[in-house]
C-alpha cells in the first residue's frame, strides 16, 4: 500500500486549504473529493469531517451544496502553502485545470427558471465572457419542462443561441441593401 503526504488532520486541511484558494469558484464536496483522492492519505470520511470543522472555524463557507474559502482561510492557506511537497502543489494545480474550466464555463453561461402564479415559466438565459455580457435573454415558456428543456440545451452549446440571433440579425442588415 503506498503512502501519501496525508499523515494527519493537519495535513488534510492544509491540502483542502491549497485546493479551495486555487478553485476558481465554489465547488461541491465531490468534486473537492475527487481534487484530493490523488493522494493515498485522502480518505471520503476524514476528508468530510475536515471540511466541516473548518467551515465550523471559518476557514471555508457552505451555500447551496457548494464550499468556497473564506478570507481567513486564504490568509492560512497562503502562510502555510510552503508546508506542502512541491509535488503535491504541483499535481493539485494540474487537477485544477479541468474543474477550474468547468466553473469559468459555468459563470459564463446560467439558465435561471422562474416559475409563474398561472402554471407558466420564464426562462432567464444570460451568456457573457471574461468582462461583459454577450447575452440576456428573457424567454416565455408554457410549462416548466419545456423551460427545463430550453435551459438544457442552452447549456449544451450557448454559442448556438447567440449565433443564431447575430447570424438573423445581420441578414435583416443584408436585405436592406
Amino acid at each position: 500500500m503506498s503512502i501519501g503526504f496525508i499523515q494527519n488532520d493537519l495535513d488534510l486541511k492544509l491540502l483542502v486549504l491549497y485546493i479551495m484558494d486555487r478553485a476558481a469558484g465554489p465547488i461541491t464536496f465531490l468534486q473537492l473529493f475527487e481534487l484530493a483522492l490523488f493522494d493515498a492519505g485522502v480518505d471520503y470520511f476524514s476528508l468530510h469531517q475536515a471540511v466541516e470543522h473548518m467551515v465550523s472555524t471559518g476557514q471555508l463557507s457552505q451555500e447551496e451544496g457548494r464550499y468556497a474559502i473564506t478570507e481567513k482561510g486564504r490568509r492560512n492557506s497562503q502562510i502555510c502553502q510552503s508546508s506542502l511537497p512541491r509535488s503535491v502543489r504541483l499535481h493539485c494545480d494540474e487537477n485544477l485545470i479541468k474543474v477550474n474550466e468547468a466553473l469559468r464555463l459555468e459563470s459564463q453561461v446560467r439558465a435561471r427558471i422562474m416559475e409563474r402564479e398561472d402554471g407558466s415559466v420564464n426562462l432567464c438565459l444570460t451568456l457573457e465572457d471574461n468582462t461583459s455580457p454577450l447575452l440576456h435573454l428573457a424567454l416565455f415558456s408554457p410549462s416548466l419542462e419545456q423551460a427545463q428543456q430550453w435551459a438544457q440545451t442552452f447549456r449544451e452549446d450557448p454559442s448556438a443561441l447567440y449565433l443564431g440571433i447575430i447570424k438573423l440579425l445581420q441578414k435583416e442588415d443584408s436585405d436592406e441593401t
